[in-house]
């Protein structure tokens, strides 16, 4: 298979990413059944499992700069992607080649035909990654839980080192004791004799995760904390108290106090899976590595503008404290979301005023939520909104309408991000690694 042979035979799969609809019948019975036929390729390496609702891409990323400034080779598996497929499996902190992905795909493909039931989009793209990174040889591999947490198909992991970042109103239809219900699911992603760190600090939910079959818990604000999380130019300075040590004042290139906590759930998990402190110098150097794009980006400063794919309340909050960092004259909001929002109480946690601009641009998907609606919603916070379809001309207006003072922000959703990234960022021209391009040796195809 070539790359596009290979793109085009995930795309004959359901993509639970991309339709709407509840989902039935969850069980890991098929990608279980999938990976035994490529010989258990997701046992040949230890691994850290990272779920939550916000945050868990960007603690995933911080997880694998730690693991690799400590000179372990790893394999980084995320979602969604901003532009290619490409970005999920990454090696080294670097996307694999089509080359690489296309065998991997390839490799599948060629078992797809001796399991019982018909995998997902995402099932066989797990179990493409799982088997990309037994090949390459990583030392541990990275692992962001895609939607759920027991039934997510990454759950086939029997991590060592399982994460929860945090418990938000995404993905529920906030019935009920919803908070309870999303924490007993993610939770389930912590198998027996395995090391929990978690980053929710609702005390409310605190059964929960005492009830998980961990060996060993390390709870945010009991037993790691943060001691310093301060705004800097170009980030923020961090200090973390661990169980078993301290680093102090390390410059983290990310903005947002949520980066900083963030930070220190990721410094845990490694402490946690190396079983021992870490060294201030490895972890500065492995902070120097760390980027994350899409996730409060600023790809310009006059005007500012800044991609975020924040999708729920919580990420919509991040995003509005974090713009209080920076000076801006006048706002744009270039915004859409996929169904499944409430696009009025997202709206309302940015903080959108009636003196700023929103500009509604719906993401490029299937589950694109329709316009008119989000218009509705717009009005019904006293806002006047205007409506682009395309998302390079909503960005457009929204720049040529700007002074040098001025904000613009896209957000609401990483497809939306990944789309105005591109209009913005010249094929050419971008680097698309998770990291400063100089700091890790390219990977050999």
């Amino acid at each position: 298979m070539d790359i596009e042979e290979a793109l085009s035979y995930l795309d004959r799969h359901l993509n639970r990413e991309a339709r709407a609809g509840r989902y039935e019948g969850l069980s890991l019975d098929v990608i279980r059944s999938l990976l035994h036929a490529m010989a258990d390729p997701h046992k040949a390496y230890p691994s850290v499992h990272v779920t939550g609702t916000n945050g868990k891409g960007s603690v995933c990323t911080m997880i694998a700069s730690l693991l690799e400034a400590h000179g372990l080779s790893t394999g980084l598996y995320t979602s969604p992607h901003l532009h290619r497929p490409n970005e999920r499996i990454a090696h080294r902190l670097r996307p694999i080649s089509d080359v690489q992905l296309a065998r991997a795909i390839e490799d599948v493909a060629v078992v797809e035909p001796l399991v019982d039931g018909e995998p997902s989009w995402f099932e066989l793209m797990t179990a493409a990654a799982f088997g990309c990174f037994a090949d390459l040889g990583v030392d541990v591999a990275v692992v962001e839980v895609g939607l759920l947490g027991r039934f997510d198909a990454t759950n086939v992991l029997e991590s060592p080192v399982a994460v929860l970042t945090n418990i938000g109103k995404d993905h529920t239809d906030g019935v009920g004791d919803w908070r309870r219900a999303i924490a007993e699911e993610k939770s389930g992603i912590v198998h027996p004799g395995a090391r929990f760190v978690c980053g929710e600090t609702d005390p409310s939910l605190r059964s929960v995760f005492d009830a998980t079959p961990a060996e060993r818990r390390v709870y945010l604000g009991e037993d790691f904390r943060l001691t310093r999380n301060d705004l800097a130019v170009g980030g923020r300075l961090v200090s973390v108290k661990t169980p078993r040590g301290e680093v102090e004042d390390v410059f983290l290139p990310l903005h947002g106090r949520h980066q900083g906590v963030n930070f220190a759930i990721a410094l845990a998990a490694v402490e946690e899976f190396f079983d021992r402190p870490l060294d201030q110098r490895t972890v500065e150097d492995a902070c120097e590595l760390v980027s994350i794009p899409g996730r409060f980006e600023v790809v310009s400063r006059r005007p500012l503008v800044v991609l975020d794919g924040a999708h729920n309340p919580e990420a919509a909050a991040s995003v509005r404290e974090t713009l209080k960092d920076f000076g801006w004259a006048r706002r744009t909001f270039v915004i859409g979301f996929l169904e499944g929002r409430d696009p009025r109480e997202v709206m309302g946690s940015f903080g959108i005023q009636p003196g700023d601009r929103l500009i509604i641009c719906p993401p490029p998907s299937p589950r694109a939520m329709e316009a008119r609606r989000m218009v509705l919603a717009a009005q019904q916070l006293g806002l006047d909104p205007d409506v682009e379809e395309d998302p390079a001309t909503a960005v457009g207006r929204a720049l040529d309408e700007s002074d040098e003072e001025d904000a613009v922000v896209v957000t609401g959703s990483l497809y939306l991000v990944g789309a105005v990234r591109t209009a913005l960022v010249e094929p050419d021209d971008e680097d698309t690694s998770l990291t400063r391009a100089h700091e890790v040796p390219p990977v050999a195809e």
